[in-house]
């Protein structure tokens, strides 16, 4: 099967799927158990749910929008896994309205905590939907991201400002309502009393490189991939990333 995450049109967020499935295997592994319970907040048309059901797991998608959870189910169907993935309308704030306490064995928390209005309990809902020994997987918008893409665009008042943000936010026209810093993250996820496993920097390069020169340079779609998953890792790249991934289990 080849990896749904790899085509051009994906290749931002080739680095969350390979942290992301290492750590579905690890959790098989010490689960003992082929198939998984995932929960997906905020999981929207499927991004990332439909490929994790395509490895075997179950998913169950929270989203608030009936829009994206057609599209779900639109395209669970079409890639044949309608039978292992289950959409229900929701939000992190209201998460046990709808999905089991303590039910999953990991939980995907992807692009959630910069529109919920309390990042912090949105998360503590998310990690209290982890079976013991789950595994979380956040992700969300970096601040140093958004600096460095203001500012190489000439708009040096707009970086500026959101430096100097407590959102992070450029401007009133600034369609992010919060961005965050590694340090931010990582205090976020351990006051829920999960350990950081990894911390990754997203599209370090990815949003910055012209996309003309991506798709015409012969094999830079691949050099670029590599350059990203070797960036990932380094914590100089984590400033100036346009998101930040958080890796963390239950001890």
């Amino acid at each position: 099967m080849s990896d749904p995450l790899r085509p051009r049109a994906s290749l931002r967020t080739a680095v969350v799927w390979d942290v992301l499935k290492d750590a579905l295997e690890r959790r098989v592994k010490a689960a003992g158990r082929d198939a998984l319970d995932v929960l997906d907040t905020g999981g929207g048309s499927g991004n990332f749910a439909v490929p994790v059901a395509r490895l075997g797991h179950h998913v169950t998608v929270v989203d608030p929008s009936p829009n994206a959870l057609f599209a779900l189910e639109r395209r669970a169907a079409e890639a044949g896994v309608a039978d292992r993935i289950r959409g229900v309308q929701g939000d992190a704030h209201g998460l046990f309205q709808v999905v089991e306490r303590g039910g999953y064995d990991a939980v995907l928390c992807h692009g959630v905590l910069e529109y919920v209005d309390d990042p912090a309990e949105g998360l503590r809902n998310a990690v209290g939907a982890l079976r013991p020994a789950g595994t979380l997987s956040l992700l969300a918008a970096g601040l140093g991201g958004a600096v460095l893409a203001r500012a190489l665009a000439g708009h040096f008042t707009e970086a500026r400002r959101a430096l100097t943000d407590p959102a992070g936010r450029w401007g009133e026209g600034d369609p992010v309502p919060r961005r965050f810093t590694a340090e931010q993250l990582t205090d976020l996820v351990t006051a829920t009393g999960l350990q950081v496993g990894a911390v990754h920097g997203v599209r370090v390069f990815a949003d910055l490189v012209p996309g003309v020169l991506v798709d015409t340079e012969p094999g830079a779609v691949d050099a670029l991939l590599k350059l990203e998953a070797a960036a990932a890792e380094q914590p100089a790249f984590h400033s100036v990333a346009t998101q930040l991934h958080v890796l963390a289990e239950r001890d």
